[in-house]
């Protein structure tokens, strides 16, 4: 990790990175609009991993109301830049957040990455029953 560093500063993101990996290139945010990425990020504690030159190599932000729940979302490293263990790193900072300590619940969606966010304890919903939910087309 020592040629990348995270960071929560949000004035060091770079929207144009994001929006077009969300958009384009994940499975979960194909077709967001820039304006609704802009939207979510203002409302979000965000995570840039960067590399040495302060390029964005990776992201996430976290929903929380800072007392009880957080949901940790848009959770990406760039193509180029995995199997080099940023993804762990980037949760350990997540987790580690000292705005995130004593919440009752953390939660999150994932398709492929099961084995990452097992290793900060995740697993799946005990009661899936209870989870409801509703899903709009991307804005």
């Amino acid at each position: 990790m020592s040629n990348f560093k995270i960071s929560t500063d949000k004035d060091k993101l770079d929207l144009n990175v994001i929006h077009d990996f969300l958009t384009n290139r994940s499975y979960w945010a194909i077709g967001r609009s820039y304006e609704t990425v802009k939207r979510s990020i203002e409302n979000s504690i965000c995570f840039g991993v960067y590399d040495n030159s302060d390029k964005l190599v990776g992201f996430a932000r976290v929903l929380t109301d800072y007392a009880v729940f957080a949901y940790i979302m848009d959770v990406f490293i760039l193509e180029e830049y995995r199997k080099q263990g940023l993804g762990k790193q980037l949760m350990n900072a997540i987790m580690q957040h000292s705005d995130l300590q004593g919440l009752q619940r953390f939660m999150l969606a994932t398709n492929d990455a099961h084995k990452l966010y097992e290793q900060y304890g995740f697993r799946q919903t005990v009661i899936p029953d209870k989870i409801m939910e509703i899903v709009n087309k991307p804005q």
